[in-house]
């Protein structure tokens, strides 16, 4: 979800297609890259499959940053807080945070996987590769979502991957995001809140994840929650952005106490151990099950616990050891669904034998002049004709400086951002004024039913669209 929320601050100036489910599950694809084609012009299209078209591209390129330094903004700003730091529209990305919330949802098919399996330990596998594949997204996304509006909403309906989702922001200071999403086929519910802290160190700035995230497998009657790792982004002052994930995630099972344990490790020296993940899932007497291994920018496998410390040792006597090259090991290996993966050139070292549990998407190819958006991220923020009249007022397709800027009126979107902000600040003015407290709509407060820990939980309703008593933000 990156560094950036938080940043901006009022204190300163249908049913999922079950044959596209089974192709999907033989290439190992998110259902929805395996069937785009076309360009989207304006009008709503359906495919054969009963598929909607989503834009490839969004509509004007993205805006240099060239000749901004974000040291110029960071320096007036040590010793802060930095969720009372206003930063300038060109760091910016043309999307909400609540919209970056709902890219955890791209590799869905994973959690489809998760359900359609019999044993526990291939479902844990399935559940770890989406937790992975949830920040992946992230990869060279440098740019700063919009942060949400107090009371602004995100809904995404998508029946070809077989889900909708909804999330609002139900705290400006902290900054706190809720989402619930569940599958159209009431096979599972996916929920959770994130409030990350963030911190200044001079030449990074870290973000420690905080909230919990739970998915429930309603058929196995199986619930799983976890932490994402820490994100940090390097050379805010001089030099590349570039963005890593560090920490240990744990993933656990409350129906089984099998647990899944997750290192994203960090940097290291010479950038040997980059993007790497490793860990392994053992089950409730802690035996080991399988280790897990691979790179949350590229692809995760998995392997059993013997091979693997043979490996290991083998490696450190300095045996010669294969790098996997997509035309030759994937299709060479054991997973029979590796052979239709798109050619992603890895640079995780092969064991012979692992199972490959996930693979990044390819991005588009013009997605670096689309702030390195996936093809998934570029549809988010898309209004097609007729959606202002079925969406809620606060939704975030409807925000005049995010779309100003999606459509390349920098300046317009910079003088929309600044009335928004205000507007937000006077409201809370008049509610303190009037000693009215700020009432959430879709979320309340409440305790996770798993982790006993304090969550913010969906109130329901969402979808029966009485927007009557929604706030007026924009």
């Amino acid at each position: 979800y990156g560094f950036y929320t938080g940043f901006d601050s009022d204190n300163s100036s249908g049913d999922f297609s079950e044959a596209n489910h089974k192709v999907a599950e033989m290439l190992d694809l998110d259902p929805h890259q395996s069937n785009r084609s076309g360009e989207h012009n304006g009008e709503t299209e359906i495919q054969e499959n009963g598929i909607k078209k989503h834009r490839t591209s969004l509509p004007a390129p993205m805006f240099s940053r060239s000749d901004f330094s974000v040291w110029s903004i960071l320096k007036k700003c040590i010793g802060l807080e930095l969720s009372k730091i206003t930063m300038p529209i060109v760091f910016n990305e043309p999307l909400s945070f609540l919209q970056r919330i709902t890219e955890y949802m791209e590799h869905i098919y994973l959690i489809n996987k998760a359900c359609s399996h019999a044993d526990p330990l291939e479902r844990m596998q399935a559940v770890a590769a989406f937790a992975v594949s949830a920040v992946a997204s992230q990869w060279e996304r440098t740019g700063k979502p919009f942060n949400p509006l107090l009371g602004e909403t995100y809904e995404l309906t998508r029946e070809d991957l077989g889900f909708r989702f909804i999330s609002e922001q139900v705290s400006h200071h902290p900054p706190i995001s809720a989402f619930y999403s569940e599958g159209l086929n009431k096979d599972f519910v996916f929920h959770g809140s994130i409030y990350p802290k963030l911190k200044f160190w001079g030449k990074s700035i870290e973000a420690e994840p905080r909230g919990t995230i739970t998915l429930e497998l309603l058929k196995h009657n199986e619930a799983y929650t976890w932490t994402n790792p820490t994100c940090c982004v390097h050379n805010v002052i001089i030099g590349k952005l570039w963005l890593e994930q560090y920490g240990t995630v744990e993933i656990v099972n409350h129906s089984t106490g099998d647990k899944c344990v997750l290192n994203f490790k960090p940097c290291g020296l010479f950038g040997k151990e980059l993007h790497r993940v490793e860990g392994y899932i053992q089950d409730k007497n802690r035996k080991k099950l399988c280790v897990i291994y691979g790179k949350w920018t590229e692809c995760l496998w998995c392997t059993d616990p013997t091979t693997y410390e043979t490996y290991k040792k083998n490696e450190k006597r300095g045996g010669e050891q294969k790098k996997l090259k997509p035309s030759e090991d994937v299709i060479k290996s054991e997973n029979d669904e590796a052979d239709d993966m798109p050619e992603v050139q890895d640079t995780v070292q092969f064991i012979p034998g692992s199972k490959l549990l996930w693979r990044i998407n390819c991005r588009p190819p013009n997605s670096s002049q689309m702030y390195n958006f996936t093809s998934f991220a570029v549809s988010l923020n898309e209004l097609e004709k007729g959606m202002e009249a079925i969406l809620a007022p606060t939704d975030c397709r409807l925000r005049p400086d995010i779309r100003n800027m999606e459509n390349g009126n920098m300046d317009v979107a910079s003088k929309e951002k600044e009335r928004l902000e205000e507007k937000q600040r006077a409201a809370r003015k008049e509610r303190a004024k009037d000693e009215v407290e700020w009432h959430t709509r879709w979320f309340h407060q409440g305790t996770n039913p798993y982790t006993g820990t304090s969550d913010w939980l969906y109130s329901g309703g969402y979808f029966d669209r009485n927007f009557s008593d929604c706030p007026d933000i924009y």
